[in-house]
């Protein structure tokens, strides 16, 4: 796998060699011995070597398996074995049956892992659902955790043989298909590049359209005029990385020595990055980010593909791992000593004209529904707009009915006291007529009655309009009196 399952326990080799070469130049030396007292002198402090970094693997579940991985390698029996595992045995599962005998706190520590990533995913399929507006919607997570292959869903809590299985099956699977999913968004992005020069063209005018086409054919020519390339993992490639990066001179190359030098890491193997670095001087010979023809997308697309070249040919058990036997035994082949030319990009184009054809009729159709949608989207605006201005003119109406209600209520006159009639009492009004009467047959004949209204004006009081009657608030009829007080009502009405 690309984050080296094989073992670690090769990361001293380098400095091996490294301190025997320094051994050799010492004793070429011409210096006299100093005989010196070794029961002075101090020994110098060993500090513990850390394990090389691990490389991101590109998968969504990278950080998980990296974790298990350095685990599991802390633990001295698992590491033995897998230093003894062969990678096929791997891929079948054998390696995974050692877990049981895995210590206990590294079994903790997985279980926790374990645990985390539970909850990673869980997190991931919660955020989707916010995403697609379904935050009302009951989550099955024992369903949606099927989808994710690499660990047990069943058992959510504890890091069983079954979840290592697991993990080293769809890594391995992942891994592999890795490669194709880069080369086809590779191809997408091309034929998109093509697709949106194409339209572009369509804009111009036939003067403008030449001089663009022109351009572009000149830009063609002048990518294509480059150094020749070496092919990839052949001398001469190695060659001149040996005498252009590391300074040496090509007359001494040693391929194993430039195996030493050239895994960064010192675990033994090229892994895929470290394979990809050695094709950086060749690369340089065809891009440059300065000039306008070089396309840097197009330049990680060719390292892919020499990368992949090179691993075809050496890496023989198919662990997407060199180690150093596999590249010896590369170095003695005639591929390697008298290779055939490489064929760049620009000699290689991405897709061919029918997937050009079908990928452009592909974008008609999206665009042809992405309109559709857009105008059922404008529809359904128009309706939501003409439904707003409804409402608008409701609230209006509504305000100004609320308004005038209160304008007519500010407007409304106060009417006089009711004067509640309880037993034989007589109205107010007709109380003070009946007072009159009586003051009038109390006094003598002859002398008018001072302080008292003129009999027209009391003829006028009584014969007022009934609706007059009615706004003041008295009784208009004898038969709108109280019972018991009409009698005297109209007796009073026949006097004199």
């Amino acid at each position: 796998m690309k984050t080296r399952v094989h073992n670690k326990m090769c990361w001293s080799r380098a400095l091996i060699s490294c301190w025997t070469l320094l051994l050799v130049q010492l004793l070429c030396l011409e210096a006299v011995p100093i005989s010196m007292d070794k029961t002075k002198v101090k020994e110098p402090e060993k500090t513990p070597e850390e394990p090389p970094a691990s490389v991101d693997t590109g998968l969504h579940y990278d950080r998980y398996l990296r974790e298990v991985i350095d685990f599991l390698e802390k633990d001295q029996h698992f590491r033995e074995k897998l230093h003894n595992t062969d990678m096929e045995d791997i891929k079948q599962g054998k390696l995974a049956k050692e877990l049981d005998f895995v210590s206990h706190h590294v079994r903790t520590k997985l279980d926790e892992l374990k645990r985390q990533e539970v909850n990673r995913l869980r997190t991931l399929i919660k955020a989707k659902q916010d995403l697609e507006g379904g935050n009302d919607i009951a989550v099955d997570h024992q369903a949606l955790l099927k989808q994710f292959e690499y660990l047990n869903h069943m058992n959510p809590h504890t890091f069983e043989v079954d979840d290592l299985d697991r993990l080293i099956k769809s890594a391995t699977k992942d891994l592999e298909n890795y490669d194709k999913e880069r080369h086809d968004e590779f191809k997408r992005y091309e034929m998109m590049k093509e697709h949106d020069r194409r339209e572009h063209l369509k804009t111009l005018d036939e003067d403008e359209r030449k001089k663009e086409e022109e351009h572009y054919e000149e830009m063609k020519k002048k990518h294509a005029d480059h150094p020749k390339v070496n092919h990839p993992g052949s001398q001469n490639q190695l060659k001149e990385v040996w005498e252009e990066a590391d300074g040496l001179d090509p007359e001494d190359f040693d391929p194993k020595t430039f195996f030493n030098l050239h895994d960064t890491n010192g675990d033994g193997f090229f892994d895929e990055q470290e394979l990809e670095a050695l094709f950086t001087k060749e690369l340089e010979k065809i891009y440059d980010p300065t000039n306008e023809e070089d396309d840097m997308v197009e330049m990680e697309e060719e390292r892919l593909r020499m990368r992949e070249h090179v691993m075809n040919e050496v890496d023989s058990n198919k662990d997407r791992l060199v180690s150093l036997d596999e590249f010896l035994v590369a170095t003695k082949k005639k591929e390697f000593l008298e290779p055939d030319s490489w064929e760049t990009l620009e000699q290689n184009q991405a897709y061919t004209d029918e997937e050009m054809r079908e990928f452009e009729e592909h974008l008609a159709q999206q665009e042809q529904d992405l309109n559709l949608k857009a105008f059922d989207l404008q529809k359904q605006r128009d309706e939501l707009e003409r439904q707003q201005e409804q409402l608008n003119a409701q609230k209006i109406e509504l305000q100004q009915a609320v308004e005038h209600m209160e304008r007519l209520k500010s407007q409304k006159v106060e009417p006089p006291p009711e004067v509640h009639v309880e037993g034989n009492a007589v109205p107010e009004m007709h109380a003070f007529d009946n007072q009159q009467h009586y003051e009038q047959e109390a006094q003598p004949q002859g002398h008018e009655p001072a302080h008292h209204a003129p009999q027209d004006t009391l003829q006028e009081h009584h014969e007022q309009p009934v609706e007059v009657l009615a706004q003041q608030g008295l009784p208009q009829t004898h038969q709108d009196l109280p019972p018991g007080h009409q009698e005297a009502a109209q007796g009073q009405h026949n006097l004199p």
